[in-house]
C-alpha cells in the first residue's frame, strides 16, 4: 500500500471560466511538478471533454488510468449541479460507466454546451445519487459550505439532502471555505471522510492542488479510493491540506457587491440588504456553521487525519519577498530552485525538513515552518 497525493475536483477547458490550458497533457505535467499523484478526469459528461480524456489517457492495468506520458493517474469523475443549484462530485469505475451515466442524465439537462463542464440537471440530489449508484459509482457534495452552491446553504444536514440515499454517503468535500475544525463542529459529519480539493480552473501549481488529500491506496484507482473512504479503522486518508477558511471570500457574512461585512444578527435586522450599497447580504460560512454546530468543544472522530493549513508555494515566496505577484521573475526563480532541489512543490510544503529548505531559501523556509506549526496571523 502506498500514499498518494490526490486532487479530486478539477474542471476541463470546456467549463465556464476555465483556462484553455486545462487539457490532460498539461494538467498531468503540471501536477507532477506540484507533487500530485492522482487526479479526477473532471467534466466527464461533456461529449467533447470525454473525447479529449479518452484520447489522452490509457488503461495501465484493469481500472488504473494514466496520461500517455505517465505523469499522473486519473480517476473517472465529474461534477454536476442539481435542481436547487447544489453541486455534487461523482466518481466512477471506468469510462463505460461514465457513458452509461451520461445517458441517464441526458434528458435532464444540457450536457454539451460551451460552458457545461458542470451541467445543470433537473434532478434532486437524491435522484442524482440513485443514478450514480446504478452504474456503480459514488457521490458526495462539493464545496459543501459555500453559500450559493453548497449543500448546507439549502439543508441542515448532508444526509437530509440525499434523502434515502443519505445512508450511502461516504464523504463530503470541504472546499476552500471550510476545514476539519469547522466541519466537525457538526456532529453528523463525524460519520464522513473529509476531502479537500482545489476545484482548479487552471493547471498551474498555484491553482491545481492548492487543496489536496494524502490517501493510502493499493492502486491509484477507483476501487482503492472507495476502499479508503470506507475503511475508517486503518485511517487511510492520512492528511488534508488546504487554505485556512479565513482566506475564503465567503468566510464572513458580507454584501455581494461592496463586500461590507456584517454580523449575522445585523444582517437579519437589515433583512439581508446592505445599508452601504443596497445589494443583498450573503450569510457567511462561519455563521452558517455556528448555526448548525452541536458540539461544545473541538472533537473529531478517531479516523480524522490532521489538517494542514497552507498556501501554494509561489504565494508563500511572494509573502517572504514582498513581490507584487506570484508571476514575478523573483518568485518564479525561487520557486524553480526549490522544486528542482526537492522534486515537487508538495515535498517543499509538507515533507522536506526546514533545515534542508533553509539551505536553499532561508526566508521561505521560515514562512513554511510557520504554516506547519500554525503560527500564521490572518
Amino acid at each position: 500500500m502506498k500514499s498518494y497525493n490526490c486532487d479530486l475536483q478539477l474542471h476541463g477547458k470546456f467549463a465556464a471560466g476555465v483556462s484553455k490550458s486545462m487539457e490532460i497533457p498539461v494538467i498531468a505535467q503540471q501536477s507532477k511538478l506540484k507533487g500530485l499523484d492522482v487526479l479526477v478526469t473532471a467534466d466527464i459528461f461533456h461529449k467533447k471533454w470525454f473525447e479529449h480524456v479518452k484520447e489522452n489517457i490509457v488503461e495501465e492495468t484493469n481500472g488504473v488510468f494514466c496520461d500517455k506520458n505517465n505523469n499522473a493517474h486519473f480517476i473517472i469523475g465529474g461534477e454536476v449541479e442539481d435542481n436547487k443549484r447544489i453541486h455534487h462530485l461523482l466518481y466512477l469505475p471506468d469510462l463505460q460507466s461514465a457513458v452509461q451515466l451520461r445517458e441517464k442524465f441526458f434528458a435532464f439537462g444540457n450536457l454539451d454546451c460551451s460552458l457545461c463542464g458542470r451541467p445543470k440537471l433537473r434532478l434532486s440530489a437524491e435522484q442524482i445519487a440513485k443514478k450514480v449508484e446504478e452504474v456503480g459509482g459514488i457521490f458526495g457534495p462539493a464545496h459543501s459550505f459555500t453559500p450559493y452552491t453548497g449543500i448546507y446553504a439549502f439543508f441542515d444536514s448532508a444526509k437530509e439532502a440525499y434523502g434515502q440515499m443519505g445512508e450511502k454517503l461516504l464523504f463530503i468535500e470541504l472546499g476552500l471555505s471550510a476545514d476539519t475544525f469547522f466541519a466537525d463542529k457538526i456532529s453528523e459529519n463525524h460519520k464522513y471522510v473529509f476531502l479537500s480539493s482545489s476545484d482548479a480552473h487552471s493547471p498551474w501549481p498555484n491553482r491545481i492542488g492548492r487543496e489536496f488529500n494524502r490517501i493510502k491506496m493499493n492502486k491509484p484507482d477507483y476501487k482503492s479510493l472507495v476502499l479508503a473512504l470506507k475503511n475508517r479503522e486503518e485511517k487511510m486518508v492520512e492528511l488534508n491540506v488546504g487554505l485556512n477558511p479565513m482566506e475564503g471570500k465567503y468566510h464572513k457574512t458580507a454584501c455581494n457587491e461592496c463586500f461590507e461585512q456584517y454580523s449575522l444578527e445585523q444582517a437579519k435586522q437589515l433583512n439581508f440588504k446592505c445599508i452601504k450599497c443596497g445589494s443583498q447580504i450573503k450569510r457567511g460560512v462561519r455563521d452558517r456553521i455556528e448555526m448548525l454546530a452541536d458540539t461544545k468543544k473541538e472533537t473529531h472522530p478517531n479516523f480524522r487525519p490532521p489538517y494542514l493549513h497552507s498556501l501554494p508555494l509561489a504565494e508563500i515566496i511572494q509573502l517572504s519577498t514582498g513581490a507584487k505577484n506570484v508571476n514575478s521573475q523573483l518568485v518564479q526563480s525561487k520557486w524553480k530552485d526549490l522544486v528542482e532541489r526537492f522534486e515537487t512543490e508538495i515535498k517543499v510544503l509538507v515533507d522536506a525538513s526546514i533545515k534542508e529548505i533553509t539551505e536553499v531559501d532561508a526566508q521561505t523556509a521560515k514562512k513554511i515552518d510557520s504554516f506547519r506549526k500554525g503560527f500564521v496571523h490572518y
